[in-house]
């Protein structure tokens, strides 16, 4: 080994050495800021440190990629995290937000389920689902499908839910000629669809639901614990393996993230080719619209201050496209001077067809941030794209060179697309803020 690998090594090593014992997730960099791995760990400092003990043969043990990745590694940071379900929704959420080259699973748009209830209808479903709908009242998401849809056929047992998709309406008199299926024979249905319960009792039984997915479970819990005892004392081993399975399918619900905190923006629940022609349409383009970029700004009066921009494609978010900024040229609260040098960043090369160029581009923020974005690109030899803002409290849509503001309908498809880029800069720039004030490694 070299002096110099030697002291790569040895800085490694004491950087470690102040890791927490804690679970998390970890971030490997090359020499220029990158990050090559993200992984997670139940304890920060055993596992990070593993990748560079002495002697160790990483080539036999984890094999050549590891090797590779590991003899260019300079800086390792971390992010600590609640549970071990927190961190592997913010492995995933980074891994797909970063897309690191040693990183051969989960950059895809593979996502985690959720446990939906369909508030908005009379009678309400339950669902486990990858694409719940806008309206309905979700659970998670969850990092264990199987263990959600065996919670769910335990559940379905107490509360009588329905689970089918079928469309059930409080007016539809013909609801009394229809025969229910066997959910309802067995017990784990209350049968709408067969007018068997009206809609006030069945929505009392998903109140209740409700209530029990937020509360503790313990006394049920506690219950289920002594019929399974019962049951073992008189040799009934079957049924105690059931009530003992039930329990651990119980015990996963707590096994789930934050619907707000653990966001995942590949749920796009919008038609965005309609957005898309919709702005067309307001922006008077015979040309459809195609690439749209957001632009945010996060920080705390001043002090780690970032840029984030998120690229949608056909209305779809295009990981590649994403871009971090640490803002290197701006002293002090000034978010129209970020702006800008986030937008001369990004795009000095871009309009010179170096790089994707947008047709739009939508600044979060209000009128000031548009004329800040619109100066920006004066200092640039090349014609600027689109320029929109759209500010979250009233939802005013500034278009650059227009003097009036354009006031959408809430449901306007336009309104929509634009207010999921918006948002999903903003989580964007507010995601890397806060792995920042962890004291957590990332850059550009």
């Amino acid at each position: 080994m070299t002096e110099k690998e030697s002291n790569r090594i040895q800085h490694l090593r004491s950087q470690i050495k102040e890791f927490p014992q804690a679970t998390g997730v970890y971030l490997m960099k090359d020499a220029d800021g990158r990050v090559l791995y993200i992984g997670k760990a139940k304890s920060l400092r055993e596992r990070t440190n593993s990748y560079f003990q002495p002697g160790a043969d990483l080539f036999q043990s984890r094999g050549p990629k590891i090797a590779e990745l590991v003899e260019k590694v300079v800086d390792v940071g971390y992010l600590e995290c609640d549970s071990e379900v927190d961190a592997i929704l913010h492995e995933s959420r980074l891994i797909k937000d970063i897309q690191p080259p040693y990183n051969s699973r989960q950059t895809d748009d593979k996502t985690f389920p959720y446990l939906e209830i369909t508030t908005q209808f009379d009678f309400p479903g339950v669902y486990v689902t990858r694409e719940p709908g806008n309206k309905s009242k979700l659970y998670g998401p969850f990092t264990s499908v199987g263990d959600l849809r065996r919670v769910v056929q335990v559940l379905q047992r107490v509360f009588r839910f329905r689970t089918c998709r079928l469309d059930i309406e409080i007016e539809d008199d013909k609801r009394r000629f229809f025969r229910p299926c066997i959910l309802h024979d067995i017990k784990q249905c209350s049968a709408p669809c067969g007018d068997r319960i009206s809609r006030e009792e069945y929505r009392k039984d998903i109140n209740r639901f409700k209530r029990f997915l937020e509360s503790k479970r313990s006394d049920l819990l506690r219950q289920m614990n002594r019929e399974m005892i019962e049951h073992a004392k008189k040799k009934n081993y079957e049924e105690a393996a059931r009530l003992r399975d039930e329990i651990k399918a119980l015990e996963k619900l707590d096994d789930r993230g934050n619907v707000d905190e653990h966001v995942q923006p590949e749920l796009f629940q919008i038609d965005p080719h309609a957005g898309l022609d919709r702005l067309a349409e307001l922006l008077d383009r015979e040309e459809s619209v195609r690439i749209v970029e957001g632009v945010d700004i996060a920080h705390i009066q001043g002090a780690e201050a970032v840029g984030a921009l998120v690229c949608f494609i056909d209305g779809h978010p295009f990981k590649s496209g994403y871009r971090r900024y640490r803002i290197r040229e701006v002293a002090g609260i000034d978010d129209y001077a970020m702006i800008q040098e986030v937008l001369r960043r990004r795009y000095r090369k871009a309009g010179t067809h170096e790089e994707i160029f947008p047709d739009v581009i939508l600044i979060d923020g209000g009128l000031g941030q548009l004329h800040a974005a619109a100066d920006a690109f004066r200092e640039m030899p090349f014609k600027p794209p689109v320029l929109m803002s759209l500010a979250k409290r009233d939802e005013i849509l500034h278009h650059a060179g227009h003097d009036t503001p354009i006031k959408l309908p809430r449901h306007d498809s336009a309104l929509r697309l634009l207010q999921r880029i918006r948002d999903e800069s903003h989580r964007f720039a507010q995601h890397y803020f806060h792995i920042l004030q962890k004291k957590s490694t990332l850059s550009e």
